[in-house]
């Protein structure tokens, strides 16, 4: 089986996704030298950025121009903090961005990072698939959705495979690396060295609605909103308790607000589908979701945001 080209030479691949690999006597991990992104918003940016500092060549695909040029200012924005931080950032010339999957042809990895809604999600993967060569290595950033699913409309499914980079990816040390039935051993291998060779940790898990990290993070979250909605405690309270109780880094309502009330709802939608009324969406969430308070992004969810 080939494997895309890679910034350094070619390398040892798991036998298996479970399998251990050794820890010594190992070329380094590295990235594809040509990286594809299909979706330039706050994820799709963030990727970009991961794999730009790992030496790639990144191809960021947006749905029209403003929505490209868009793109490109949130990648820039990010770069322009790491060289803040001492970071060495990449010629500008490697970051590219359009409306033209024509873009990715070339690409030994491309992956999508639109809107957490299947249909669409769907659509993106053929997109993509019409483009990129056969030996292309073709990835979602579903926080939720069954891989599986997804790839049944795919024409070579043992050459995808989920990737789940969570928010905001530059600070984020975590990557869910998820397994179809038919994502093909070395695949999985090739992709858990790539999500080491941008700097974070890969965690393998099989296909399984909510994946291991959305399943637990979502059951938590949503029993906080339902807590709030109860007049149980406020919403900081209710933070602080399992900050400093169970010594969580953040609570999970200030972790609903980063990750999107929209986003949360989505996956609770699709959780709800395959385990019944545990993962019920709480009313509180809806109303906020529909009156555009969305967290972060939009300035205002469970807490005022003065910078997003």
């Amino acid at each position: 089986m080939t494997l895309p080209e890679t910034t350094s030479p070619a390398h040892a691949l798991a036998g298996t996704a479970a399998a251990p690999r050794p820890s010594t006597d190992r070329v380094p991990a590295s990235v594809p030298t040509s990286v594809g992104v299909l979706g330039g918003g706050r994820m799709g940016a963030g990727i970009a950025h991961a794999f730009l500092l790992a030496g790639a060549r990144v191809h960021v695909v947006e749905r029209d121009a403003a929505a490209a040029e868009a793109a490109r200012e949130r990648v820039e924005t990010a770069l322009a903090r790491s060289a803040q931080k001492g970071i060495e950032i990449p010629d500008a010339d490697t970051l590219t961005t359009g409306v033209d999957t024509a873009a990715f042809a070339a690409a030994g990895l491309v992956i999508e990072a639109v809107p957490e809604d299947r249909a669409l999600k769907v659509d993106a993967l053929a997109r993509i698939e019409g483009a990129v060569h056969d030996h292309a290595v073709v990835a979602s950033n579903t926080s939720s959705i069954s891989i599986d699913a997804l790839a049944a409309a795919l024409r070579r499914p043992q050459r995808f495979l989920g990737l789940h980079f969570f928010n905001p990816v530059p600070a984020s040390a975590l990557v869910e690396v998820v397994t179809g039935s038919r994502s093909e051993p070395q695949v999985v291998g090739a992709a858990t060295d790539w999500v080491e060779a941008i700097g974070k940790t890969a965690v393998v898990v099989r296909d399984a609605p909510g994946f291991a990290s959305s399943r637990l993070g979502v059951s938590l979250g949503l029993e906080a909103i339902r807590m709030l909605e109860e007049g149980v405690a406020s919403a900081h309270d209710i933070d602080t308790a399992m900050e400093l109780g169970y010594r969580h880094p953040m609570g999970p309502l200030r972790t609903t607000d980063i990750v999107g009330l929209d986003v949360r709802l989505g996956i609770a939608e699709e959780l709800e589908r395959a385990f019944g009324a545990r993962f019920t969406p709480p009313a509180l969430l809806r109303e906020l979701v529909a009156q555009g308070h969305l967290g972060r992004k939009t300035g205002r969810g469970f807490y005022e945001w003065s910078e997003r």
